[in-house]
């Protein structure tokens, strides 16, 4: 891409395509999360309550984490104010859908809403940037992680996925906790407490065999299933110095009737271009995008960028490159010479032995 655009240069050109109605907040989507909170209730109560066969109990740990990660997407819609305007009771419904995945409404609004979309792709601002080769030299801990084969890596890096957004959410708390104002901490603190004493208590009621199928076993599969949206919602893009939705995002096609069960979140550059539009309106953001810079926006099948992200480093080189710095093999990223082989960038392959040769000794140096 030649040139990056701000998010409000490509607003300001789309929006007067779309329908008024598209801006106003959607209610309605309030039912599909109560029949996910209630299947949840059922579950959790019918593995604490009775005594069944333990394959039993895992098929209701596969439906409560669907539910859980569901409950999480449509969070994220109410937290942007998208499903219901007034604050008090966003950030109750909020509260309510995030409880699973044990994240307060206050700390993802200042983490996601204001820091993430504020920030985009900024390797210094984002905090769910991945790192350089910059931070790569100097941490100890991810240098001796990049000295095990890049297969162990992808491995674990891909089964990492079952743990990443509460590992995270916990690791943003401690983080911004200090950035909110003395009189707030309070109501961050206990946004933050009480899910955990819920589920904890939870153990203590039913025991650690029961509490592994009604909590462990259902928040990994939901930290998985989200997860495999997020991780592919940024990784495979260019860090930027503008925050351009088109060149920093990367929306993933998933089959209709999961579009459905799971509110419209694989639409993600459309959501880093309109947060304040609900997801059901995204597709008409989704033509209308592709109708103006087709050349700019990105898409593929979630399996395809899972596929990439095994295939493909974590560490930015360039900005808008991924390097394995074990290998010193730079890779291009969205936009700029990645391809469904994930073989090495456009910049690398066209190299003249001696720039490459240059190129790679710089790598190194970063090991």
């Amino acid at each position: 891409m030649n040139q990056y655009k701000t998010f409000g240069w490509y607003a300001a050109r789309v929006t007067p395509h779309l329908p008024k109605k598209a801006f106003k907040p959607v209610p309605m989507r309030l039912f599909g999360g109560l029949a996910y909170l209630l299947i949840s209730i059922a579950g959790i109560m019918t593995i604490s309550l009775y005594d069944m066969n333990l394959w039993i109990y895992l098929m209701i740990s596969g439906v409560l984490g669907a539910c859980f990660a569901a409950m999480g997407f449509l969070g994220h819609e109410i937290l942007h104010g998208t499903v219901v305007r007034n604050k008090m009771i966003s950030s109750l419904l909020g509260a309510v859908a995030f409880w699973p995945l044990t994240t307060g409404p206050r700390l993802w609004k200042k983490w996601h809403n204001i820091e993430h979309h504020r920030h985009t792709q900024d390797e210094h601002k984002d905090p769910d940037a991945w790192f350089t080769v910059e931070a790569y030299n100097k941490s100890k801990l991810i240098r001796l992680i990049y000295r095990l084969p890049f297969v162990v890596r992808a491995f674990f890096s891909m089964l990492s996925l079952a743990v990443t957004f509460t590992a995270h959410s916990i690791k943003m708390f401690f983080s911004y906790i200090k950035d909110f104002k003395p009189g707030k901490q309070p109501a961050v603190w206990l946004q933050f407490v009480l899910p955990w004493a819920s589920w904890i208590g939870l153990l203590l009621w039913i025991g650690p065999l029961k509490w592994l199928f009604a909590f462990v076993i259902p928040v990994l599969i939901a930290n998985a299933i989200v997860m495999a949206y997020i991780s592919t919602n940024h990784r495979l893009n260019p860090l930027v110095p503008v925050n351009d939705p088109l060149a920093n995002s990367l929306t993933v096609t998933v089959p209709k009737w999961v579009d459905v069960l799971h509110f419209n979140f694989s639409y993600h550059t459309e959501h880093h271009l309109f947060p304040g539009v609900n997801p059901k309106y995204y597709p008409l953001v989704k033509a209308k995008i592709k109708e103006m810079w087709p050349e700019r926006y990105h898409e593929m099948p979630m399996q395809k960028a899972l596929a990439l992200l095994w295939k493909t480093p974590r560490v930015y080189f360039e900005k808008d490159e991924l390097i394995d710095p074990k290998k010193a093999v730079v890779y291009g990223s969205l936009g700029n010479g990645l391809n469904g082989l994930a073989l090495p960038s456009k910049h690398e392959k066209n190299s003249s032995p001696g720039s490459l040769k240059a190129q790679k000794n710089k790598a190194k140096k970063a090991q």
